[in-house]
C-alpha cells in the first residue's frame, strides 16, 4: 500500500464535496511530476485530503478505488485521474504550519514542495498526521 497526499482548494473541491458525492474523480492535474504519482497510485491506497489556499490543512482521509485513467476533462491523452472516496474526516484538522512548527514532517513534500498537488509520503509520516489530528 502506498500513501500520499492530494491537494484541493476547498472553494473549488473540499473534502465536505466528495463526502457528499460518494466517489469523486481526482483529475484535473497538469503538472507531470504530479501526473506521474497519479499513475502510481493502485486500488486501497490512502491519502491525506488537504485544503490548500483556504485553511491551509489536512482535513480527511480518502481512499483510491479506481486506478489512473485519461482524465476526462481534457482531450489531450497525457493526463490522468483517479477516482476516490472519503474514508473519514479528521477530528481535529492539521495545518501547515502545526507541520512546519512542528519539524518532525519538513521533509516531506507538502512541506518542501507545496505546489505539487499529489504527493507520496511515507506511512510513518501518514500516521503521524493523523496522530496529532488526535491531540
Amino acid at each position: 500500500m502506498n500513501y500520499w497526499i492530494l491537494k484541493s482548494e476547498p472553494n473549488v473541491y473540499a473534502y465536505d464535496d466528495l463526502v457528499k458525492q460518494g466517489t469523486g474523480t481526482w483529475d484535473g492535474v497538469r503538472n507531470y511530476t504530479a501526473r506521474n504519482n497519479l499513475r502510481n497510485m493502485q486500488v486501497g491506497d490512502l491519502a491525506l485530503f488537504y485544503h490548500s489556499n483556504i485553511g491551509k490543512e489536512v482535513v480527511g482521509v480518502a481512499r483510491i478505488v479506481k486506478e489512473a485513467f485519461p482524465d476526462p476533462t481534457t482531450e489531450d491523452n497525457r493526463w490522468l485521474a483517479v477516482e476516490v472516496v472519503a474514508e473519514k474526516k479528521l477530528e481535529k484538522p492539521v495545518t501547515l504550519a502545526q507541520l512546519k512548527a512542528d519539524g518532525s514532517v519538513n521533509h516531506i513534500g507538502l512541506v518542501k514542495q507545496s505546489r505539487l498537488s499529489v504527493i507520496p509520503i511515507e506511512k510513518s509520516d501518514f500516521d503521524y498526521i493523523l496522530k496529532l489530528s488526535q491531540q
